[in-house]
């Protein structure tokens, strides 16, 4: 006799104000299975993660756990099946410490009538649980210590503590750099051979590919296509994501570079080591590379005044900005796009058109009154401009996939008409389809003359969409890459300090003026 898949999902349906989110979609992990799950954002997979975790209930259809027909009515429920969801957005309490936040409800009590807690087996149980998911941190840490790539951790290591026997991860590794995924994916290699079931969901294809047993691709609600990841190249998987060819996924760019735009002198702030200098001309776009924790969103926070420096000074055009605030940066001309669009880039509860025009409204106010007619032709210039679905202005962005609300953070930045455009990992969190978009239009804003620094973990769009960059390690420039320098292999040399980076020193100097 067969032994029953550990989860089934069949003939699922689920509506949301209107829209149909799944439409009959059929779906199964087998014991010790890893499947990844891939689609644009919108395709419905995070909806089916939830449904089968207990934060949402299907309108119609069936789910079976080892073959048995349950009702998953709430997370609790979930959990005692042996399901646990590791969310993209990070679902803890920045408060508390890491040990709490990992046994946050499953707290082990001394005298459980007097509900006193157990500190040493609570900081016990935690510790085995940052072991697994290769953590170096004292469990009484505060979570607010933490970078989002070690919150990361911690949000896999609470779902670890549950006893899994089914393991829902959408975008694990969305903020870690590629050494850091690697070893998460080493963690699910071993669970799988304890017999624990992994649904991979990721826009990461050759990570999906490299994990999985099984990719099964999900467009507008629907499962459209499922293969065994030898035969599942990327091209393959693209083309059945978003239903069409992606001929080239970088544009070809002649990058036509013009005078110095921005010239960062001795800068240091917290974070950075030791005082970096680094210019960017009109019509470049920049990396900023480097291994999680290097430094450079720190660098990025420090030019546009996030982050206070403690000396150097930031110029645009040949003027310094006066008080190295983020106001300052951007009256000289800087834009500057978060990693983090939730909480750093976006008012979520607020509309489109509120969020998009919220850093212009001091040139669109006349006597500290806002001019509707200005400010609406300015907000349906970049809505149009940028392709945001659904062209609504009234829409509140939480309501957006990820790929619309980051359009709306970019269109919130470019409608400010920068000299300098800083972004923090722009593609982060969001499908194929809509980072092929972003790809084009940074394409598109260098060529009208703007300066772009760019922030990626993403060794390819480093390669594929930079004239040159600077690679930090340790709060540190490293080096600098351009022209056939400017490899995987050169940056992870300057990056992690290996013996060719001390041999080879810190690269060219960038172009003459």
């Amino acid at each position: 006799m067969d032994t029953p898949a550990r989860l089934q999902a069949i003939g699922i349906y689920k509506r949301f104000h209107g829209t149909l989110a799944l439409r009959g979609v059929d779906f199964c992990v087998a014991r010790g299975e890893i499947v990844g799950l891939v689609g644009e954002n919108g395709a419905g997979k995070s909806t089916l993660a939830k449904i089968i975790g207990g934060i949402h209930r299907p309108d119609a259809g069936e789910l079976r756990v080892d073959g048995a027909a349950v009702q998953i009515p709430s997370v609790q429920h979930a959990r005692q099946l042996g399901i646990a969801v590791v969310h993209q957005e990070l679902n803890l309490v920045a408060h508390l410490s890491v040990e709490d936040n990992i046994l946050l409800g499953q707290e082990p009590y001394r005298v459980p009538v007097l509900r006193w807690t157990d500190r040493r087996g609570l900081r016990r149980r935690a510790a085995e649980m940052l072991e697994c998911v290769g953590l170096e941190v004292d469990p009484a840490t505060p979570l607010m210590d933490l970078s989002i790539a070690g919150q990361q951790r911690v949000e896999i290591a609470k779902a670890l503590s549950v006893d899994a026997r089914l393991l829902i991860m959408d975008e694990p590794t969305s903020s870690l750099a590629a050494e850091e995924a690697e070893g998460l994916l080493r963690i699910l290699d071993g669970l799988r051979s304890q017999g624990i079931s992994v649904v991979y969901i990721s826009h990461k294809l050759d990570e999906v590919r490299a994990i999985a047993d099984r990719v099964v691709v999900f467009r507008d609600g629907q499962k459209v296509c499922e293969l065994p990841s030898a035969a599942a190249a990327n091209a393959r998987l693209v083309t059945a994501m978003v239903g069409r060819e992606l001929a080239t996924m970088f544009p070809a760019r002649e990058a036509v570079v013009g005078p110095e735009v921005l010239h960062v002198s001795e800068l240091l702030a917290p974070g950075l080591r030791r005082p970096v200098s680094l210019t960017a001309r009109a019509g470049e776009v920049l990396g900023i590379a480097g291994l999680v924790g290097a430094g450079r969103s720190e660098l990025l926070r420090a030019i546009f005044g996030a982050t206070r420096r403690s000396r150097g000074t930031v110029m645009v055009d040949g003027v310094a900005t006066r008080r190295g605030d983020p106001l300052s940066a951007m009256r000289a001309g800087i834009a500057f796009v978060p990693e983090d669009r939730k909480t750093q880039g976006l008012v979520l509860p607020m509309e489109v058109d509120d969020n998009i025009a919220l850093p212009s409204l001091g040139r669109l106010c006349r006597c500290l009154w806002r001019v509707p007619g200005a400010e609406r032709a300015l907000v349906e210039e970049y809505v149009d401009r940028l392709h945001i679905q659904p062209p609504s202005l009234s829409q509140r962005v939480q309501r957006l996939s990820g790929g619309n609300q980051q359009k709306v953070l970019l269109a919130k930045w470019l409608a400010i008409e920068p000299r300098v455009l800083l972004l923090d990992e722009p593609t982060r969190g969001i499908d194929v389809g809509a980072k092929h978009e972003v790809y084009g239009l940074i394409a598109q804003i260098a060529a009208e003359g703007v300066a772009v620094v760019l922030v990626s973990s993403e060794m390819e769009e480093i390669i594929g969409l930079c004239d040159r960059a600077l690679v930090m390690n340790q709060g540190a420039v490293a080096g600098e890459l351009h022209g056939e320098r400017l490899t995987q292999e050169g940056v992870m040399a300057l990056a992690a300090h290996t013996q060719q980076a001390t041999a080879e020193g810190p690269g060219p100097p960038g172009p003459e003026a």
